[in-house]
Formats: C-alpha cells, sequence, structure tokens
C-alpha cells in the first residue's frame, strides 16, 4: 500500500507556551519586545509581531508549570489537513482532527504527537488581523517583524532529520565530525536557514523559539533597553553572530526560563540545488561566528513539552556524544595567532578574554 503524502508545509506558524505569570509574561513580550496583543482573555494572550496579519504567532496560556504546549505549521491548502491526518494516521502516532476556534483565531487544525515525540498543529484557515508594517507611529525602536523558527531537542538527530526530510523539509547547515556524528541540523519550508532546528540532547524539549528583526541596532536596542531596567540577568547569550546561518542573534529567558531568540540576517535558500553547509563540531566559529563562548545553560536546558493531555512527555536521553562535551572554542576557548600574522592558530585564549 502507497504511503499517503505529507502535508504541504509553508513555514513555521506559531507557538503555545504555559506560563505560571500572566502579568509577568505581559511584561516580558508586550512591554519589553514589543509584541503586539490581538486578543487577551482571564488565562491566555494572543500576541503578533509587526509585520504579521495572522491572529497570532505566539499564545501564552497560564498554568502550573511552565512547558511548551504546541508547535504550529501553516500549510498550502484546506486540503492539506486531509493529507496529514492520513499521514499521521499511517505513521502509527497519535493524531487529533480539532474544529476551528479550539485555538482562538485558527480554523479546523489537525493536531498530532509527532515521532520525535513533540506535540504539533497543522493548520491553515486563521483570522486576519491589521498588518502593522508601516505603522511606523506604533513600532518601538526594537521592533519585531515575525516568527522565524523553532528549535527542538531531540536524541537522535539523523532520525529527526529523515522525519523532517519525509515532510518535504530541506537541510540548509548541520554539524559533524569525522566520525560521522551529527551534533545539530537545520530544515526549512521557507526560503531561510530554518523553520526548525534539531538539537542533539535528551528530548523532547523545546530548545527555543525565535522572532526577527530587519535591523541589528532593534537587537541592540533590547539590550540597551534591559540594561536600562537593571535586569540584564535575562541576556542568556550574545549579542554576536552565528556561524550556522550567518544571523545576528540574542538569546533570553522570559520570567519562566522559556529561551527566545531575537535573529536578523541570515540568507535565501530557495533555489532547488541550495548547497548545503557541513560545519565540523570543533570550529569555534560555528556557534559565534567571533569565538565567544556558548554559556552552559544553552547547552543543557530546554523547556518541558506536553502531550496532547496537557502531560509533560517523559525524555529520552541521548546515546551519541553531546555537542558540549566534545568541543573547543565556542564552549570557552578562542584560537590565538601571532600579532599581525595570518598563520595558523598557535594556541587558545579564553572566550571572555579580549
Amino acid at each position: 500500500m502507497p504511503v499517503p503524502p505529507p502535508p504541504d508545509v509553508i513555514r513555521c506558524a506559531y507557538a503555545e507556551l504555559v506560563v505560571t505569570d500572566l502579568a509577568a509574561a505581559w511584561w516580558f513580550y508586550v512591554d519589553l519586545l514589543g509584541l503586539v496583543v490581538t486578543a487577551e482573555e482571564p488565562d491566555a494572550l494572543y500576541l503578533r509581531a509587526f509585520e504579521e496579519y495572522l491572529h497570532h504567532s505566539l499564545v501564552l496560556r497560564r498554568g502550573d508549570a511552565p512547558a511548551c504546549a504546541r508547535l504550529a505549521y501553516r500549510v498550502r491548502s484546506a486540503a492539506d489537513l486531509d493529507r496529514a491526518e492520513a499521514y499521521y494516521r499511517e505513521l502509527g502516532v497519535r493524531v487529533q482532527r480539532v474544529p476551528a476556534g479550539t485555538c482562538r483565531g485558527i480554523g479546523e487544525a489537525v493536531r498530532v504527537e509527532d515521532p520525535l515525540g513533540f506535540p504539533v498543529e497543522f493548520f491553515h484557515d486563521a483570522e486576519h488581523v491589521e498588518r502593522f508594517t508601516q505603522r511606523y507611529d506604533l513600532h518601538g525602536a526594537g521592533a519585531i517583524s515575525r516568527i522565524d523558527h523553532f528549535n527542538v531537542v531531540t536524541p537522535d538527530v539523523p532520525a529527526a532529520q529523515r522525519y523532517y526530510e519525509g515532510l518535504g523539509f530541506r537541510v540548509s547547515e548541520d554539524i559533524e565530525d569525522a566520525e560521522g556524528t551529527v551534533y545539530a541540523s537545520w530544515l526549512f519550508r521557507k526560503p531561510t536557514v530554518h523553520d526548525v532546528a534539531l538539537t542533539g540532547g535528551d528530548g523532547p524539549r523545546m530548545h527555543h523559539v525565535a522572532f526577527a528583526t530587519h535591523e541589528r541596532s532593534q537587537i541592540l536596542h533590547v539590550c540597551d533597553h534591559l540594561g536600562a531596567l537593571r535586569r540584564p540577568d535575562m541576556i542568556e547569550r550574545g549579542p554576536g553572530r552565528h556561524g550556522v546561518s550567518n544571523a545576528f542573534y540574542l538569546y533570553l529567558r522570559d520570567p519562566d526560563g522559556h529561551r527566545i531568540e531575537i535573529y536578523t540576517h541570515d540568507y535565501y535558500t530557495g533555489d532547488p540545488d541550495n548547497p548545503v553547509i557541513r560545519w565540523d563540531v570543533h570550529d569555534n566559529q560555528r556557534r559565534d561566528w567571533w569565538g565567544n563562548p556558548v554559556v552552559p545553560s544553552w547547552y543543557a536546558e530546554a523547556s518541558t513539552v506536553l502531550d496532547l493531555d496537557g502531560k509533560p512527555r517523559p525524555l529520552q536521553a541521548r546515546t551519541e556524544a553531546r555537542e558540549a562535551d566534545v568541543t573547543v572554542g565556542a564552549d570557552g576557548f578562542s584560537y590565538t595567532r601571532e600579532p599581525n600574522s595570518g598563520g595558523a592558530p598557535r594556541g587558545f585564549k579564553l572566550g571572555s578574554q579580549v
């Protein structure tokens, strides 16, 4: 019997996060980051960025413990919901068909516990709202444009990559070693570096949700804003430039510990022969182009994910080597060279040293 075709995924579309304090979440996501409030309920906020016209790209729902409740992808047509349902039933995972309005502003949808253990939704129809692209009177100095990608933690990166490739995603970049271990992989549907990144580790867990800006100065303003509020502790990593993706980045932790990346200046990947870039895990510029260290929490910590009943998913341990355990460079050291030479590195310096 032939395998049913997968749904035609357009892009990552929204995330739903469980937070313990909606007032604290409002301060972080609305007052600090400047996301637009589409709707407010006693136990939920529906937010979007300035260029987005779908109802929301982030749902914050009050709960007893922080978690990721859903990662959602938009599909090309209503018929793709039928394809999604048939495809995942053939895969043998849990599938729910939910009516329009189950999530406010979202049409009929298919929800699954995917083969990697993540709660994923596919939808096409959504309520349209005002797009604020040219409402510059409302933009703050750190204006965020749109949701960009999800990053998830999973123990077997090659298996996870094969699963996403089966959905029609393509690899843009990855991190490997000479022995063939794959530590991370970046895959896309829209023509940018990624809609989802796969990070090797104990999973399923959600590593971060990323939002895009147009300019580096907007990211720097977020740092200045936090400094002025005496809250630089909310900056986990950055600002800096990634080697992988070439993007300028900043990682923040919200009041519940969820990791949010603010991201800009990656590159176009839409041509059919777009080449895959492969990074050696020992290249100290892969995670930070300037060779700055990656803080231990960035590798070790991530958000719990829930099943379709709202219960925490059990973790499966990674059995292969972990990136944080095998690398030098982007994990605390950088190269040094003789002054005014372009030669080979002669040693290492601590990443915090200039």
